[in-house]
């Protein structure tokens, strides 16, 4: 197993851990003299941990290499295969719309990219999303397809940049896709900002404008998910 892939593991493996309540991220400092800020890290991806620190984890958890051989988080790959990847969780819109943190037990499966072609966008968050695992992907419905196609395809997946809910475009003249929170489901559209109002428009004319109509006290990040980054149709 190579390296990033025993740290991937290991981190899908102590996140379970953590939601199980065998663990907490104090203790786990406490159990390895590890900073708890290196921890969090860790966990939320933010950072690598050195080989020596992956080994004082696995042996305050008692776990092996081998233990972790068979995560079902993460499928298996070629040889070689994985240190040229980074991993997107693909997870339920749900948990896309509301989860700070992906744990294991939420993770669907996986998306595979070139590595570090994610670390080159943007991020323009709300302070409220500071501690939110940026990316994920979800599946895209018929129903949340059709109005923006032919950016969205039925059944492909759309990998959101959960750290840039905000306004502003990203690349004028091109208007961002969102995912927004439409009440308890997810839509897929442009948007504007007006009198109050989220204006969520369609990229098919036949589609009408949806309005969401904001409450006293609610911004307007607060109910964008994040920037549709990539859509990937799966052949």
């Amino acid at each position: 197993m190579k390296f990033l892939e025993l740290h991937e593991r290991l981190r899908l493996e102590t996140w379970r851990r953590i939601d199980q309540g065998v663990v907490s991220s104090s203790l786990l400092a406490r159990q390895t003299g590890i900073a708890q800020a290196h921890i969090s890290n860790f966990l939320h991806r933010r950072r690598r941990l050195s080989l020596p620190a992956l080994d004082r984890i696995l042996l305050a958890q008692e776990l092996s290499v081998e233990d972790l051989s068979t995560h079902p988080g993460i499928p298996a790959t070629r040889e070689g295969e994985r240190e040229s990847m980074d991993i997107v969780p693909i997870v339920s819109q749900s948990v896309a719309m509301t989860a700070p943190v992906i744990g294991p037990r939420t993770i669907m499966d996986s998306l595979q990219l070139p590595s570090g072609w994610l670390n080159g966008l943007p991020a323009r968050r709300a302070v409220s999303r500071r501690n939110w695992e940026r990316f994920v992907a979800v599946r895209v419905t018929a129903l949340q397809a059709l109005p923006m196609d032919p950016v969205l395809r039925v059944g492909s997946l759309a990998v959101i940049d959960r750290h840039y809910n905000s306004l502003a475009v990203s690349r004028p003249p091109h208007p961002n896709l969102y995912a927004v929170r439409a009440g308890s489901q997810m839509v897929f559209r442009h948007v504007a900002f007006e009198c109050s109002r989220l204006v969520l428009r369609p990229r098919m004319l036949e589609h009408p404008l949806d309005v969401i109509e904001l409450a006293p006290e609610q911004l307007p990040s607060d109910l964008l998910v994040g920037r549709v980054c990539l859509c990937v149709s799966e052949l």
